[in-house]
């Protein structure tokens, strides 16, 4: 490295951490003279730029709080208006979720500009495998460069770095709040009851009724061979996305067939008069399943081909499928209709849990 740089007075000279460069191949092109910063002269004006670089830190630590209160306080169907007609959910969100990044993006640049060493530096080209001397010098320099970065000497910088870098997995916690129901051990109808409850879970002895109709379902009308699609009764009381989280979840077939033919049930007396109810939802990855084979009481998922046999307990007997369809405990009312015992025994979908024995 030729004379180009004149270290200010009280400089400490950081190239003594780089390695000597014993000859230069070529000569000295001619480069201008280093100009040195004024905050690398004055150390007034480097406490200055320390603290414009701590305020950006600390106001985008004050954003990412922001897009936490935001979160709750507007609601994602808040009438509220702006410019192109977005809602104040995604305006807030958006805007502090966006200047927390930006403030601290501008202040590692503003840190870089005005307070990391600044010094000019040639390096040669060496063979493609570094030798051992190359390697020890770039941990030294690596070194050098945490040394130079100032770190240790600007706590100020350092503490409201970390704040503002801290603070910004808040938003991750929250935005993942989003991805779906939390497994929650109390019934909720306007949410679809969590990860581990249905809508049968929500009151006593509901009713099974049809799909789309919403008719109830008298035992005496089933016929040996019928499959009936049926939700929980009340469920089309919710509406938009409340109605398919639920139906999502509670949907079910009924099936009617030779009391003689049934092997196995999930519980004792769930079955009445060969007259079953399992979970429509498939325990692979959650399709829906009704393709239903009356002779051999099988029913397949059509998206991954599982077969389940309804006559003993909805076994899987091929594909993909990690275990049986839960079954719904079923009772007659006094008017002769089917209702739900209770809720599930276990979570239906897919089966990413231990299934309870």
């Amino acid at each position: 490295m030729s004379d180009l740089d004149k270290h200010p007075a009280g400089d400490t000279g950081h190239d003594a951490h780089l390695p000597a460069v014993a000859e230069e191949p070529i000569a000295n092109p001619g480069l201008p003279a280093h100009t040195w910063r004024p905050t690398d002269i004055d150390e007034g004006l480097a406490k200055r730029a320390e603290r414009q670089v701590s305020a950006l830190f600390t106001l985008s630590a004050v954003f990412t709080v922001l897009f936490v209160v935001s979160y709750f306080v507007f609601d994602i169907g808040d009438n509220w208006e702006t410019v192109g007609g977005l809602g104040a959910s995604t305006v807030m969100l958006g805007v502090c979720l966006g200047l927390a990044l930006m403030l601290i993006g501008v202040g590692i640049i503003q840190w870089a500009r005005k307070l990391m060493a600044d010094q000019e530096m040639v390096e040669m080209r060496h063979p493609a495998r570094s030798s051992d001397e190359d390697r020890a010098a770039t941990v030294a320099a690596l070194n050098a460069g945490l040394e130079e970065s100032d770190l240790a000497k600007r706590p100020l910088i350092r503490r409201s770095m970390l704040l503002a870098m801290g603070l910004l997995g808040a938003p991750v916690v929250i935005l993942l709040r989003d991805l779906g129901p939390t497994p929650s051990s109390v019934a909720s109808a306007a949410e679809g009851t969590g990860l581990k409850h249905t809508l049968w879970g929500t009151r006593d002895k509901i009713r099974v009724v049809r799909d789309v109709v919403g008719t109830p379902i008298r035992v005496s009308d089933l016929q040996i061979g019928d499959l009936v699609n049926a939700v929980p009764d009340g469920i089309f009381d919710l509406e938009g996305v409340d109605l398919q989280v639920a139906k999502a979840k509670s949907a079910v077939i009924v099936v009617k067939m030779a009391p003689e033919d049934v092997k196995s049930q999930q519980g004792e007396g769930w079955g009445i008069d060969g007259v079953l109810c399992y979970s429509k939802i498939c325990s692979h990855v959650g399709c829906p399943i009704s393709l239903y084979e009356r002779t051999t009481h099988h029913v397949l998922c059509p998206c991954h081909q599982s077969t389940f046999d309804l006559a003993d307990s909805a076994k899987v007997i091929f594909g993909p499928a990690g275990r049986p369809l839960p079954q719904l405990p079923l009772a007659v009312d006094e008017e002769g209709y089917l209702v739900a015992q209770s809720d599930f025994k276990e979570p239906v979908g897919p089966s990413f849990w231990d299934r309870e024995k």
